[in-house]
């Protein structure tokens, strides 16, 4: 999207986030909650700070990774540094608390963009502006709002349904709604928003929700709500919403893995949804957080925040063109000449491989990356479709073949997956999604619709995790501050 003006958004981000009553004391020549709301450029402004939550959730200048730490360490995708964030290393080995900081910043940080979509959703039709861009900025709160709904529901399970702007304490008291409510309402929004939202943008405005982006998640959320249930209904409204998808003929692979990553590609036939940064100034962080542990190749040197598991390291066949393209395996070191050799079970942060394809060496300052996060793209919508198809029609069909088998092309395998039973094709998609997907925050949740988390994250065992895991986590806690201030919460069994 167009950069905004800075300064606009910051009194943006006070006006909807408040939780306080308004006072009649604002000095005459500033912004309050009943003074913004009354024009068109306020209205692109307010949805512009729905959008904005985005970037920390995903990694820019403001914080690390809110989503893609649980989603990749609670896994068995990575292992973060151990002598690093305490509270990243619970996640890891299963002995967090309602007082991690990375399950609380999810449910803040959701509830934060829900309240500003809320807003959005209240106040704009009020706006005396023109009709059809005031129907697509209320369809993108909406689409937004039904995203940041899917994340709690699939992290915390049924959470309260908060669909009005909350400007009272009194507000505040919500109880949790069932799991199924949440659905119910993810999916409604997801289709107002579908009929309204427009196929495509100017690539100025990249980024932005579309009527395809509308559709993909509507998939998603079939194909998770179906869980692992043989014979849900569920599994064929995922196949034909995603056919829906291939059916609209305007996305498809980019020919080569690494073009889907590149700042060119922003807004492209594979980008159906994705997080946009912009180079040094509003930029994200995977190059310095993800990077080798003092690596000088990136501003600040790596971090080495979470290296790559051997367990998803292996997964690579040699004949796939994505493992050099999504890891760091040597670097050249400027100061020397000499090349750092990474491995995979080397102690030494400083000497692991790491996370690479998200990686944006043009940037010139710390969180400076332009590279898009990908939270869905067209090879997903085929997997999905792949999947779905298998389950509803009890065997892999011809379709689900084609489907899988374009992803797997592109990766660089010349004999196509043929011959499977369900239960082999159902491993395949599903190790397929690992590897087509890696550190882009599908894998904990893939897990746990399929009934695979504790299995998966006891059998990686790098740097002696032993993992006190159990039932219990597959849902995460509700946050203790959340508990202490809304006393209508029930905390998830266990924790």
């Amino acid at each position: 999207m167009k950069t905004q003006n800075i300064l606009k958004l910051l009194i943006v981000f006070l006006l909807v986030s408040s939780c306080q009553l308004d006072l009649d004391l604002a000095p005459l020549d500033q912004k309050t909650t009943a003074t913004f709301y009354t024009t068109e450029a306020d209205a692109i402004d307010a949805l512009n700070a729905v959008y904005a939550v985005l970037q920390p959730m995903y990694g820019n200048q403001f914080s690390a990774e809110t989503i893609l730490t649980p989603t990749t360490v609670a896994a068995d995708d990575g292992i973060p540094f151990l002598q690093g964030n305490a509270d990243r290393i619970a996640l890891w080995n299963y002995r967090f608390v309602p007082v991690n900081s990375w399950t609380s910043g999810i449910w803040a940080v959701s509830y934060q963009a829900i309240q500003r979509a809320n807003v959005v959703i209240e106040r704009i039709p009020a706006i005396p502006m023109n009709e059809q861009l005031r129907n697509r900025l209320v369809a993108e709160a909406k689409f937004l709002r039904a995203f940041h709904y899917f994340n709690l529901v699939r992290f915390y399970g049924g959470v309260p349904l908060v669909l009005t702007e909350t400007n009272t304490l009194s507000g505040l008291q919500a109880p949790r709604n069932t799991k199924e409510g949440v659905y119910e309402q993810i999916l409604r929004d997801l289709s107002e928003a579908e009929t309204i939202l427009p196929l495509s943008y100017t690539p100025s405005e990249a980024g932005r929700a579309t009527k395809g982006a509308a559709m993909s998640l509507t998939a998603k959320v079939y194909l998770t709500r179906a869980g692992n249930k043989t014979g849900s209904q569920d599994w064929t409204l995922a196949a034909n919403k995603a056919k829906e998808v291939i059916d609209l003929r305007i996305y498809s692979l980019y020919g080569n893995y690494a073009e889907v990553f590149a700042v060119s590609s922003r807004g492209g036939r594979e980008n159906i949804f994705e997080i946009t940064y912009v180079k040094d100034v509003f930029g994200q962080s995977h190059s310095t957080y993800w990077g080798p542990r003092g690596a000088p190749i990136v501003p600040f040197n790596g971090f080495g925040t979470i290296r790559v598991s051997k367990s998803l390291w292996d997964e690579f066949l040699p004949e796939d063109k994505r493992r050099e393209v999504s890891f760091l395996t040597s670097y050249v070191n400027p100061s020397n000449g000499q090349t750092v050799s990474l491995t995979i079970d080397n102690p030494d942060f400083a000497r692991a491989i790491s996370f690479w394809k998200l990686a944006d060496l043009n940037s010139t300052v710390f969180s400076g990356g332009a590279k898009s996060f990908p939270y869905m793209r067209y090879a997903e919508i085929l997997l999905i479709y792949a999947e779905a198809l298998n389950e509803s029609t009890g065997n892999p069909s011809l379709q689900a073949y084609n489907a899988i088998n374009e992803v797997r092309s592109r990766a660089g395998f010349t004999s196509p997956l043929s011959g499977l039973s369900q239960q082999e094709f159902r491993n395949a998609v599903l190790r397929e999604r690992r590897i087509e997907l890696n550190f882009e925050g599908h894998r904990w949740f893939d897990l746990v619709r399929r009934e695979r988390l504790i299995i998966a994250v006891t059998n990686e065992s790098s740097f002696a995790r032993n993992p006190t895991i159990d039932n219990k986590h597959l849902l995460f806690p509700i946050p203790q501050r959340e508990m202490d201030i809304n006393q209508a919460l029930e905390q998830n069994p266990g924790h």
